[in-house]
């Protein structure tokens, strides 16, 4: 029998704040997180915004070593645990470090220390490059410096699947507790390439918004005038655990999580399939995981990026998968909010959905001003709304067709 697994501690590093709770007031305020890009001078790109995470200090969660040899997809992933792990007051040690593992999802690790040691090489040589480039580069760093750091011992992993890669680090771990592999995981996403070239490389392909003189109103998903979408950073980790451990333990419990589901478009490389095939398979897939009937399902997170294709075609596939009940289903877009975090993006969005089942408030999708006639189901525009949710899903879809869905109930002990 599978064993039940809930949602215990919740860590958030973040465009709209440093923490779990400043985040979740910033998110229910419909506040925006997007402002004109200070990491890099931007003269020159068509695309000068970002949801960049300020006013973080990687010392004050790192040792004052390695936080200045540690990049800072990675600083941002030990924070988000840390504050996680507090949370859930769930205490590592020689008992039980063997039976909590990590898993997190990152898309394109570091490409910070990359570019810098790229120009440093071509520049000067290969005999001034750092001895922690690699170290610092690798996306599986962040689920191996958490272990260090936290000493979980157990099932250790790093997923590289574009912007699903945090949906389905939540899922495998979800997996890996329901066949007793482990008693409880660290598991999200994490990414920070807010970089000249990961900016540089969206805008090639026209997938970014260049509405840099507003930035707050740049990410509008859903939105008849939405024009691409806009890169953010930072980290969402959840504490999960079996229900038997966690009730062993007397934890606080957010949600629990009942289904998770995977597809593949096989279509294009960025791209999803117009009918959104791959999307429905994938939503359908979770529910029928969870064992429900899709009319049960009372809002759903969407993957909503505010590019003029996905939001269309997350719409329809929605539309197949809810049939009659789709119009009347709260769907909001955080990313209006946060930016698209990419890898991370899965992570933040299963913190954000279990804490809309725990406190009942669905976040809006705000920059809502222009309905677009081919998206017209209700996606919560501009203003929070409070309403008690049952079961909630979140999506993330990731280029190369890879799709990740997960299903998350509010908790009930029976």
């Amino acid at each position: 029998m599978k064993k039940r697994v809930v949602v215990t501690g919740v860590g958030l590093v973040t465009p709209l704040g440093v923490g779990a709770e400043e985040t979740w007031d910033a998110l229910c305020a419909g506040k925006s997180g997007i402002a004109e890009i200070t990491h890099f001078d931007t003269t020159g790109y068509p695309t000068r915004i970002a949801g960049e995470v300020k006013n973080f200090r990687p010392e004050d969660w790192l040792s004052v070593k390695d936080a200045k040899r540690t990049e800072k997809f990675i600083a941002y992933s030990i924070a988000a645990s840390r504050m996680a792990l507090e949370d859930s007051g769930l205490k590592i040690d020689e008992s039980n470090e063997n039976r909590v593992g990590v898993i997190t999802g990152c898309g394109l690790g570091g490409l910070q220390i990359m570019e810098r040691t790229i120009v440093s090489v071509m520049t000067r040589g290969p005999k001034r490059v750092s001895p922690f480039f690699i170290p610092m580069l690798i996306g599986n760093m962040a689920p191996g410096m958490i272990s260090i750091y936290l000493g979980a011992k157990g099932p250790n992993a790093s997923l590289a699947t574009a912007c699903a890669a945090g949906a389905h680090a939540v899922g495998d771990s979800f997996r890996a507790i329901q066949n007793g592999s482990a008693d409880a995981m660290i598991t999200g996403g994490v990414e920070a390439v807010v970089t000249q070239s990961c900016i540089a490389g969206f805008s090639a392909m026209k997938a970014l918004s260049s509405r840099n003189d507003d930035p707050e109103k740049a990410s509008r998903p859903f939105e008849r005038d939405r024009d691409g979408f806009v890169v953010g950073e930072g980290s969402g980790i959840l504490i999960i655990e079996s229900l038997e451990y966690a009730l062993g333990r007397g934890a606080k419990i957010y949600a629990e999580i009942v289904g998770f589901g995977m597809s593949g478009d096989g279509h294009h490389i960025s791209a999803p399939p117009p009918d959104g095939n791959g999307a429905a398979r994938c939503m359908q897939a979770a529910i029928d995981d969870a064992g429900i009937s899709y009319d049960q399902v009372n809002y759903i997170n969407a993957h909503g990026t505010s590019t003029p294709l996905n939001d269309l075609y997350e719409t329809r596939a929605i539309k197949t998968v809810f049939k009659d009940k789709a119009r009347s289903i709260p769907v909001s877009s955080t990313k209006s909010m946060t930016g698209h975090l990419l890898g991370g993006a899965g992570g933040i969005e299963t913190v954000f959905t279990a804490l809309t089942l725990k406190h009942g408030i669905i976040p809006p999708t705000i920059n809502y001003e222009n309905p677009d006639p081919e998206c017209d189901l209700d996606y919560v525009p501009n203003v929070a709304r409070k309403e008690k949710i049952i079961y909630a899903m979140t999506n993330s879809f990731g280029f190369g067709g890879t799709n990740g869905c997960l299903l998350l109930k509010a908790y009930e002990n029976s």
